[in-house]
């Protein structure tokens, strides 16, 4: 009873009573995290035991085992890593930005404008590799994500939630109608785009991962400092700008953080639904509102998630299944069950 009685009292009563349990989740999560890089490296096609993983990297000798570890299922963890890490932080903020607890990296329109880059390239350059894909779809949702903020300023320089909800709505259904049309046209020449679309991390290498590192690295660092100023945002405009807060400077860096997250991610790996939204969820659920627990929480939750959906989707079906359908068949039931909660974590 004592220990509930602390929990009860005031905010700085109960803060003192939260933070060895979120410390607890943080670091349980963080171990959570080794095991799935783990069992990404060693479970696919043929499993490789644990002590084989470890010695790919203490003590490689040329066999088969190490060369897959290191050739094919590094990469692919990595970069599993990384884009995790981008559509939950992407998720946390724009969830934030909004005041709009369904809200995902998909609602400013970056996915549509990634896809409708990649139409163009193939359709009028003939782009065929995926470095291009990759570079034609981060260009986009760069663009797209311009557009939006363009559109729902109107020149005023101010950001408005509602207005910069419905301009990424507008734009992202125009771009992908666009985009369903142009590949009607000719299917053949877009059939590398269809796996791309659906979302996944299969014959990636290194190189895509050093291509889009630095952009989330960067998308990381303006995150984290956005996110105290987004505790100030969720009390409201008015009670936030009376307590000394820029609004407005906070939703462009926010801005800026989602675009170099989830374009770099949505270039990276393709449109992977339910990480940006469900995983800042459960994060909300165990942190409660502070911005800056909910953001950290999420950048350990959400790589879990993917490289979970990652191993999941490698053993499930004969062949593979894309990490992208994996994540929807797990985030929906998972998305459902914190929805329907008696007490739900408001913004």
């Amino acid at each position: 009873m004592a220990d509930g009685a602390v929990l009860a009292r005031g905010p700085a009563g109960g803060l003192r009573g939260r933070l060895p349990w979120r410390l607890l989740v943080l670091l349980c999560a963080v171990g959570a995290l080794l095991a799935a890089t783990l069992l990404s490296l060693g479970v696919g096609a043929k499993f490789i035991p644990a002590g084989t993983v470890l010695e790919a990297f203490t003590d490689f000798q040329d066999t088969a085992d190490h060369a897959i570890i290191l050739q094919n299922r590094l990469p692919r963890t990595l970069l599993g890593i990384c884009v995790g890490m981008a559509l939950g932080a992407a998720g946390a903020l724009i969830q934030g930005i909004t005041r709009n607890p369904l809200a995902d990296p998909g609602i400013l329109g970056v996915n549509a404008g990634a896809s409708f880059a990649i139409v163009i390239a193939i359709g009028a350059f003939g782009v065929t590799t995926l470095s291009g894909y990759i570079w034609a779809a981060f260009a986009g949702a760069i663009l797209t994500t311009i557009a939006v903020y363009l559109i729902s300023t109107s020149g005023r320089n101010v950001v408005n939630p509602i207005r910069l909800t419905l301009a990424g709505v507008a734009l992202g259904a125009v771009l992908t109608g666009v985009s369903s049309g142009l590949t009607l046209l000719n299917p053949k020449a877009f059939d590398h785009l269809r796996s791309w679309s659906v979302g996944s991390l299969d014959s990636r290498t290194m190189d895509t991962v050093f291509a889009v590192a630095p952009f989330m690295a960067a998308g990381l660092v303006v995150a984290l400092f956005t996110a105290r100023g987004m505790n100030a945002v969720a009390l409201g405009d008015d009670l936030a700008t009376a307590l000394g807060s820029n609004v407005n400077r906070t939703r462009i860096f926010g801005v800026v953080a989602i675009t170099l997250l989830s374009g770099s991610a949505t270039a990276a790996a393709g449109a992977i639904g339910f990480v940006g939204l469900m995983v800042p969820h459960v994060a909300r659920w165990i942190a409660g509102p502070d911005q800056r627990w909910i953001l950290t929480l999420t950048l350990v939750l959400s790589p879990i998630l993917l490289l979970a959906s990652d191993v999941v989707g490698r053993v499930a079906v004969p062949g593979e299944l894309q990490v992208g359908v994996v994540t929807a068949f797990i985030g929906a039931p998972v998305l459902i069950a914190l929805v329907r909660r008696r007490k739900v974590s408001g913004l």
